[in-house]
């Protein structure tokens, strides 16, 4: 009997370690029943050398996995790869049409939302985000204007709030956080359509972008991240600064530089300015703010910031061989992940970190910009 019980308390023992050994379950960034990506974090594995490949993976996979799970147009993932996506066309290859052909679905979805709904929250910069992934496709890939970026601009705006800008979301910095930042995509989105502004003959949606162009001009942005918005929407739009203001722009980004060669999204904006301010709490917490000082202290560049930083010095009229461009360019290429993406900590959650994605297509389009990408020698069809 004793050795049967001291059996039993072995098994018992045994099993209680098993159960005990398991692994934990799995967390994805993104997910769908084709496609797993491994969450992002910042102790991710970095790539010995620069990989264009791993990067076009991760965001094909991610904006499919994206439009197949949530079915929606976000403004961090594919909403960002119809934007950014096609201006990568001569390296990677087209883009896929079924994302284009989402977008359009999408476009019929919330034409026929009531006109309430459709001025509420996000949806305006929702609408602006997909008429600006329609013309950036006729501007890099068909090259020239489609109906439906036509109907999507109409459309956009049609939404256009009463000050000129776009209505958006006020929690979810740095996308879905002001109706300024709304305005500049919507910006984006006209001055890409090719020869879609010189033909138009309405005169009252003439007055609507008349309307967004005063209003960028003369509302001062909730931070410099809003600056560096204005900055990058005058690259298009040159009447938007004067030459002096300009310059004093392209300062602020270069003074915003870390010491090991890039840029961090955090030194941007006051962790209260973000939005209506409810991130501040969590920014605040974070080992990198200094509460004695209210700065922040120690911090390491992120791809995301990198990488626009980059992009909009650049087309700003700033050399590629221009020296703090060149330690920027350096850091990029040293700073690239195993998934094939950069590592940014998100300013809202510290569990899926979307912002990644962008995070991987600003970092693609500062090199491009730089002459530092590859073209991609084996693209998968798209």
């Amino acid at each position: 009997m004793f050795v049967f019980r001291y059996f039993c308390v072995l098994l018992v023992s045994a099993s209680v370690s098993v159960v005990q050994a398991e692994p934990p379950e799995a967390k994805f960034q993104y997910k769908s029943p084709e496609i797993q990506i491994p969450e992002a974090s910042a102790g991710e594995p970095v790539l010995k050398e620069f990989s264009l490949e791993r990067a076009d993976r991760y965001l094909e996979q991610g904006t499919a996995a994206w439009s197949a799970q949530r079915k929606c147009v976000s403004c961090h993932t594919n909403g960002m790869y119809l934007i950014s996506r096609p201006e990568l066309t001569a390296e990677l290859g087209p883009p896929t049409k079924a994302m284009r052909d989402f977008f359009v679905a999408e476009l019929r979805k919330l034409q026929g939302q009531d006109r309430e709904r459709l001025l509420s929250g996000i949806r305006p910069t929702q609408i602006a985000y997909v008429a600006a992934g329609l013309a950036k496709w006729d501007q890099h890939v068909s090259r020239k204007l489609s109906p439906e970026t036509d109907e999507a601009l109409r459309f956009m705006l049609s939404v256009q709030s009463d000050d000129g800008s776009w209505g958006n979301a006020d929690c979810w910095p740095p996308f879905e956080s002001s109706s300024y930042q709304g305005a500049t995509v919507a910006a984006q989105a006209i001055a890409a359509a090719p020869g879609w502004r010189e033909a138009l003959k309405d005169e009252a949606l003439q007055g609507k972008i008349k309307r967004l162009l005063t209003y960028l001009k003369e509302t001062e942005p909730p931070h410099d991240y809003g600056r560096l918005l204005l900055l990058w929407t005058a690259a298009d739009y040159p009447e938007l600064l004067t030459a002096e203001k300009k310059q004093a722009l392209i300062s602020m980004v270069r003074k915003h530089q870390l010491p090991d060669g890039g840029w961090s999204l955090r030194t941007f904006a006051a962790p209260g300015a973000w939005g209506k301010g409810n991130r501040a709490e969590k920014l605040q917490a974070e080992p990198e703010f200094d509460s004695a000082t209210r700065n922040w202290k120690n911090l390491e560049s992120d791809g995301h910031q990198t990488g626009l930083a980059i992009l909009v010095l650049r087309e700003s009229g700033v050399k590629a061989d221009d020296p703090q461009i060149r330690k920027g360019i350096q850091w990029l290429l040293s700073h690239q992940r195993d998934s094939g993406r950069w590592w940014t900590r998100s300013l809202n959650t510290d569990r899926w970190h979307f912002i990644t994605y962008s995070g991987t297509f600003y970092p693609l389009l500062a090199l491009k910009k730089c002459n530092a990408l590859p073209v991609l020698q084996q693209t998968s069809s798209r």
